[in-house]
C-alpha cells in the first residue's frame, strides 16, 4: 500500500500539477499587486473611493449586495488569465511549435540522405547482374586463353 503511494506522489503528473500549483500562487501575488498598485488607485482617481468593493453598492434592511467587488474579481480573472496565457501559455506553444519544426527538419533530412545513400549503392538485383558479368567476362578471357 506504502508503494503505490510512493509511485502516485512520484508520477510525473503530480510534479507538474505541483509546479502548476506554485506557478498559480506566484501569479496571484504579481496580479494582487497589480491590482492594489495601479488599478485600485486608477479607480480611485476616476471614482473617488478606493476600490470597486463600495461601487456600486446597495444596502437594503442591512444587507449590502456590492456589484462593484463581483466587477473586481471578474477583472482580477482577467488580468490573471491574461497573465497564464501571454506568460505561459504562448511561450510554450511558441517552443512547442519550433522543437516540432526542428524535429521535422531533421526527419526530412535523414531520408534525404538515406535516398542519396541508396542510390549511391547498386540494389541487390544490380549487384546480381554485375557479378555475373563479371563471371561471364572471366569465363571469356578464360576461354580465349586456351584457344
Amino acid at each position: 500500500m506504502l508503494e503505490g503511494f510512493k509511485k502516485f506522489i512520484a508520477r510525473g503528473n503530480m510534479i507538474d500539477m505541483a509546479v502548476g500549483v506554485v506557478m498559480g500562487g506566484a501569479v496571484t501575488t504579481v496580479v494582487n499587486s497589480i491590482v492594489n498598485s495601479v488599478i485600485n488607485p486608477f479607480i480611485a482617481m476616476i471614482f473617488g473611493k478606493p476600490n470597486m468593493d463600495g461601487l456600486l453598492a446597495i444596502t437594503f434592511n442591512g444587507a449590502t449586495v456590492s456589484f462593484g467587488a463581483v466587477l473586481g474579481a471578474i477583472l482580477n480573472f482577467l488580468i490573471i488569465a491574461a497573465a497564464v496565457y501571454f506568460c505561459i501559455l504562448v511561450p510554450i506553444n511558441k517552443f512547442r511549435d519550433m522543437t516540432e519544426a526542428l524535429l521535422a527538419k531533421t526527419k526530412l533530412a535523414e531520408q534525404k540522405e538515406a535516398e542519396e545513400k541508396a542510390a549511391e549503392e547498386p540494389s541487390a538485383e544490380e549487384q546480381t547482374v554485375q557479378l555475373l558479368q563479371q563471371i561471364r567476362d572471366e569465363l571469356a578471357k578464360q576461354n580465349t586463353a586456351r584457344n
